[in-house]
């Protein structure tokens, strides 16, 4: 990890979870030519990805940690901690990628300890279905998406199948907020 630029002030580090707005430009280190850009792909829209959780490669989520609002870090990210021996689309196997991360913005994510009270509405230190169901919702509303009742509900099971790791229709604390760190 490279910091190629670091705000003046910083009130907040980003940290397992949080969600992150970012500008990047991918490139392939062999030949340097760019495989992917915020500002050129994506309508020049930032991107939003959320720190820890394997979200994108193992790479991002072990260089973006503690990053500031404002910094700029470059990354280069060898190919085990990237997309290893089968490549992914323009990426060919083994390769070894450099990234440029700019950091516009950090969000509690959905994996912090705030965002699991907010979703906990009966205060029991567990999440039921109708709980979660309630949360995304809300999000969804938030974010100005229309999602109907079936795809919330074929959502909530697709979550409870990967966190409820006991089994009893209830994700706890700890499966909700410690399950993804161990990278």
């Amino acid at each position: 990890v490279e910091v190629l630029q670091k705000p003046f002030l910083c009130h907040r580090r980003t940290k397992w979870g949080d969600m992150m707005l970012v500008h990047y430009e991918g490139y392939l280190e062999r030949d340097g030519s760019m495989f992917h850009s915020t500002h050129k792909h994506n309508n020049g829209q930032p991107m939003w990805f959320t720190l820890g959780i394997r979200e994108a490669i193992k790479g991002w989520d072990k260089g973006l940690k503690d990053m500031c609002v404002g910094e700029k870090r470059k990354l280069t990210i060898p190919p085990a901690l990237a997309y290893g021996k089968e490549g992914k689309g323009k990426i060919p196997p083994e390769s070894t990628l450099i990234f440029n991360i700019d950091l516009l913005e950090i969000r509690n994510g959905p994996r912090s300890h705030e965002s699991f009270q907010e979703m906990d509405l009966n205060d029991d230190w567990k999440l039921s279905k109708q709980e979660v169901k309630i949360y995304l919702k809300k999000e969804f509303e938030r974010h100005g998406a229309v999602v109907n009742d079936t795809q919330h509900d074929a959502l909530v099971e697709d979550i409870f199948d990967k966190e409820d790791e006991d089994g009893d229709g209830f994700i706890s604390a700890r499966e909700f907020t410690y399950k993804h760190d161990e990278l």
